[in-house]
């Protein structure tokens, strides 16, 4: 496979066989770094090996937090308990949750600690979450609202309450109260306004926690009560990815195929596992989709829903603009790339036009993916049934599914370049 650009050849044919997704990586970060602030010995299985939980495994070890790999879905993790300050700036990459969730952790280290990213993570924004750390008197600095950061921390907050806006990310949210239950007394969260990226996310996060001893409660739908427990080192399982699922899902209904994931799509915990029952729909999907809920399926509902009986609009999904990539803006471009008028954006919504005459046309396409993983994954689906399909940058999918390529091609798929 060339490593600039994968054409996709449609297999003509429903896509059948085993293919398991990955673990995920959401909650493969959130078990990273609750091993590094656990004293002692933790085994995670199951877990994701990405680009992104390498980011948040070498910082780990960069602070001193003893990471092995025994095999490729194993990490054991050995901790003091605390994560010293580096002797250089953390690099993380586009990875959004070790550098959300590490910033508001470290801010409760000792010493100096600067955490950084890759141009698209420079531009993706984390002021709401600096701001609130500085009232809790963190000397904490992002000049540009996005990385880089740089914190001095003193091992303490000043304060042992905090109004968070998670409106663009609830990333911020699980970041606070991740790093809540090592301070030194109850420490409660409060959310500024009703608006919540992902809520899902949240509970995810809270099941990681309390897996690895923390006791959180719920005192009102926006606010969050965590003891100050610290974490206990634990044997942990990753459950496979939702988000990688759905490009096997909409796989299945777009070839008529029988795809066996190994897990049952009401078996996930992931918000994104909600989009199973929307997919089951094609080709007779809603006229509207709320995509708050499941942000990182809409890239997979947007490109089936050109094929869908009817036109589609995606609302709620605002947030996607700040993601690895503009995905609204994504998704429209390469849409208008396999036909000019497929789809559109109206503010923060998405149109897709939808036409199931689409399947079996030849109309060469170079995809931008923007080095977005989840762009190249679901465009990939549009190369199911169009002739022509040529995904650029096709190695971003190394930050979640390294095998997607590879998967596919046991399901079926073939490349012009391997023809």
């Amino acid at each position: 496979m060339s490593k600039d650009k994968l054409t996709i050849i449609p297999p003509g044919k429903p896509l059948s066989g085993r293919a398991v997704p990955p673990g995920s990586k959401s909650i493969t970060n959130r078990a990273l770094l609750l091993a590094g602030l656990a004293k002692g010995t933790s085994r995670l299985t199951g877990a994701l090996k990405s680009d992104d939980t390498r980011y948040m495994a070498d910082a780990l070890r960069a602070m001193g937090v003893t990471v092995d790999e025994p095999d490729e879905t194993t990490f054991v993790v050995t901790s003091s308990g605390e994560l010293k300050a580096p002797a250089a700036p953390l690099f993380l990459g586009n990875a959004g949750t070790a550098t959300r969730f590490l910033t508001a952790a470290l801010a409760l280290g000792h010493g100096r600690y600067v955490v950084d990213g890759d141009e698209h993570m420079r531009k993706r924004p984390i002021k709401p979450l600096v701001e609130a750390l500085k009232s809790l008197g963190v000397a904490i600095e992002a000049p540009t609202g996005c990385p880089p950061v740089t914190i001095d921390a003193t091992g303490r907050f000043d304060r042992n309450k905090v109004v968070i806006d998670a409106g663009l990310s609830s990333q911020y949210v699980s970041a606070l109260q991740m790093a809540g239950a090592c301070g030194s007394e109850p420490f409660e969260i409060e959310l500024a306004g009703a608006d919540i990226g992902a809520r899902g996310y949240i509970d995810l996060t809270l099941a990681v926690m309390r897996a690895f001893g923390a006791k959180v409660t719920q005192p009102t739908p926006s606010s969050w009560l965590i003891e100050p427990t610290g974490y206990v080192a634990t044997d942990f399982v990753v459950e496979p990815d939702a988000s990688a699922a759905t490009y096997l899902w909409a796989a299945e209904v777009l070839t008529s195929g029988k795809i066996d994931l190994g897990v049952a799509a009401g078996d996930f915990t992931q918000p994104d596992a909600r989009a199973y029952d929307m997919i089951a729909r094609f080709p007779n999907l809603p006229a509207e989709i709320d995509g708050s809920q499941m942000q990182d399926a809409v890239p997979t509902l947007a490109v089936l829903a050109a094929f869908n009986n009817t036109p589609v609009r995606f609302v709620g999904i605002a947030n996607l603009r700040v993601k690895e990539c503009d995905r609204i803006r994504a998704l429209s471009t390469g849409l208008t790339q396999i036909r000019a008028d497929l789809a559109r954006e109206e503010g923060d919504d998405l149109i897709v036009q939808s036409d199931p005459s689409l399947a079996g046309q030849h109309l060469p396409a170079g995809i931008d993916t923007f080095a977005d993983h989840r762009i190249a994954m679901s465009f990939a689906l549009a190369g199911l049934k169009i002739d022509g399909i040529t995904i650029l940058d096709p190695d971003c999918v190394g930050k979640t599914f390294p095998a997607y390529w590879r998967t596919l091609s046991g399901l079926g798929v073939s490349y012009a370049d391997e023809a």
